[in-house]
């Protein structure tokens, strides 16, 4: 009977097992020697890989560069090929007429810089004029160097200019070889006329119908991306030299359309582009202008239109297609600008622009919702 009762009792009241401790801190794994081992390889595979890009620039800069260009010119050869021309008619038209436009904003930018290179010699008593205003400042610093002890020697300026041995040198790192250019005129011809074959055995060269569709949908999305980028930074570009040229005009200065175009052109390299539009416009006007406060309206200008195209326009029209982090846009403008020159400061978005679509295809995020706080 005892026994019974006890079954009863246990029946009603089940033994309660204890679980685990769930709230107990986990460990972090251990790095191990392979992870050091696999770290340290995939490093030097990089800085090889930097060290190539930049040792062989000759060969990869026109090359990389033609590719860019050419992916990004491919929707215009598709929207002629709908008509009718053949896609290496259509190639060719697209490289001639690009080849012109840059040609003409050459020109435009050219002639005024022979122009003033003749008046070189009547601007040092005019500029002398206009910067007596910092006579006070410069007697100001001359006090300061006498007296900590570094009084300047008679007959010796009180400013030790910057020498200026680096601007050959820099010339022949910045200046493409006809080589160079004839290469990337060739790489670029060709790579729009064959676009479709070179994407069509990519494709193929997958047997997976799953990794087919993926590598066809990452480059018809790198196409898209980099075809609406170009024309939307090129209208926008074509915007701010046309409001360029109008306050040039507008403030006196010589040649509006050159300067205009100038700022055009220089505005396809980000953040750089502007600053360099910006010197050269305050140059220009405190050479030409009769006064210093009247030479700098025209660069004040500038820098108001700029302003509001960095910050407003362009975030809100590119924006809206493509998530570029500022930061992320800075660190690959200064890498490439340091390994490339002025063609990768050019190059840097758009290479970013293909490694986020490479990114979002092959490593997608996981819709995990993080912890507050």
């Amino acid at each position: 009977m005892a026994n019974v009762r006890r079954e009863v009792r246990e029946t009603r009241n089940p033994a309660v097992t204890t679980p685990p401790d769930e709230r107990k801190e986990r460990r972090p794994r251990a790095v191990s020697r392979a992870d050091i081992v696999s770290f340290s390889l995939v490093a030097l595979l990089i800085i090889s890989v930097i060290a190539v890009l930049y040792v062989a620039r000759a060969f990869f800069l026109p090359t990389v560069t033609a590719l860019v260009i050419g992916t990004m010119l491919s929707p215009a050869a598709k929207f002629l090929e709908r008509y009718g021309i053949p896609r290496s008619v259509s190639a060719v038209l697209i490289v001639s007429a690009t080849f012109a436009g840059l040609a003409f904003m050459i020109a435009l930018i050219s002639a005024p810089v022979m122009e003033w290179s003749t008046r070189l010699p009547e601007l040092g008593p005019s500029l002398k004029d206009k910067f007596h205003v910092f006579d006070r400042p410069l007697a100001f610093w001359h006090q300061l160097q006498i007296l900590f002890g570094t009084p300047a020697t008679p007959g010796e300026p009180t400013f030790s200019f910057p020498k200026i041995e680096w601007v050959q040198p820099t010339l022949e790192f910045l200046s493409p070889t006809l080589t160079e250019i004839l290469l990337f005129f060739a790489v670029l011809v060709l790579f729009i006329a064959s676009w479709p074959d070179l994407r069509r055995a990519l494709v193929l060269n997958f047997t997976d119908r799953d990794e087919r569709l993926r590598v066809l949908r990452i480059l018809n999305e790198i196409e898209s991306n980099l075809g609406g980028y170009l024309l939307t930074v090129t209208l926008i570009n074509m915007g701010l030299g046309i409001a360029t040229g109008l306050i040039c005009a507008a403030t006196g200065m010589p040649n509006p359309a050159g300067l205009g175009a100038l700022a055009a052109t220089l505005n396809y390299i980000p953040i750089i582009g502007p600053i360099v539009t910006f010197l050269v416009l305050a140059a220009v006007g405190v050479i030409t202008s009769s006064t210093l406060a009247g030479g700098l309206a025209a660069a004040g200008g500038f820098a108001v239109v700029a302003f509001i195209e960095g910050h407003f326009v362009t975030p809100s029209i590119i924006g809206r297609r493509l998530a570029l982090n500022a930061l992320a846009v800075f660190i690959a403008l200064a890498f490439w600008t340091w390994l490339w020159g002025p063609m990768g400061a050019f190059l840097s978005s758009p290479i970013l622009i293909v490694g986020l679509v490479l990114k979002e295809h092959l490593m997608p995020v996981k819709d995990t919702q993080l912890p507050e706080g």
